[in-house]
């Protein structure tokens, strides 16, 4: 009976009331922070990384390609792209080089008639090489071509005449006749580093022109493009 004298020291009488006491002081402790299906920790949420955008889209034509220019080159041809105010040079087709421009003082559409300050537009020629140019160098463009002067007599800017001489110098492959009403003294010359300052000519570095004046030949092909 020494179990029970014991129970009773502690003024617990019966073994069921002792237990139920033994367990509802363990519950809290096998609760307090060891059990396995605790909540898992909370993450800062970051805000959302800003996707950086895209380089513009870039045309092949918009890099220069840098390759050497020396004479002679095989089929040369010079496109200019009034809209893109740039140069370029090809040889059998093959792109050398991007040079930066400017234009007339009216950059946009065709030219018409003298004093009009526009850069014409189409296809052209080589007709003269001037090494003691005002612009430090310059290549004369075969403007007004024949596609200039029959719109010019349809327009009625000059006369059958005129259109006559230009055509047959034109057919020719020589400097077309620059004092009718279309204008001429069109040129590929430099001093161009500021803005679209020209009376219609296409201005370029005097490093680029002095580049091109040395590989390009009369006759040689120039389109002239919006």
């Amino acid at each position: 009976m020494i179990w029970k004298s014991r129970l009773t020291v502690r003024g617990i009488s019966h073994p069921k009331t002792f237990l139920f006491l033994l367990l509802t002081l363990s519950f809290p402790v096998l609760h307090s922070g060891c059990s396995t299906t605790q909540a898992p920790p909370q993450i800062a949420q970051l805000p959302p990384a800003e996707i950086p955008c895209p380089p513009p889209f870039l045309d092949s034509e918009d890099i220069d390609p840098g390759l050497p220019v020396t004479a002679p080159l095989k089929a040369p041809k010079i496109v200019i792209k009034k809209a893109k105010k740039k140069l370029f040079l090809y040889s059998e087709e093959k792109l050398l080089r991007t040079y930066p421009v400017k234009l007339g003082f009216n950059p946009v559409g065709d030219k018409v008639r003298q004093g009009d300050k526009r850069t014409p537009e189409g296809s052209y020629y080589i007709c003269m090489k001037n090494p003691r140019s005002k612009y430090y160098l310059s290549l004369g463009l075969s403007y007004p071509s024949i596609e200039d002067a029959e719109r010019g007599l349809e327009q009625k800017l000059i006369t059958k005449n005129d259109r006559d001489r230009i055509i047959e110098r034109i057919s020719k492959k020589a400097i077309p006749p620059w004092d009718t009403p279309l204008g001429g003294e069109i040129f590929i010359h430099g001093g161009g580093e500021t803005w679209d300052w020209t009376y219609g000519c296409v201005a370029l570095r005097n490093k680029d022109i002095e580049e091109l004046f040395k590989v390009i030949a009369l006759g040689t092909e120039v389109v002239i493009q919006q």
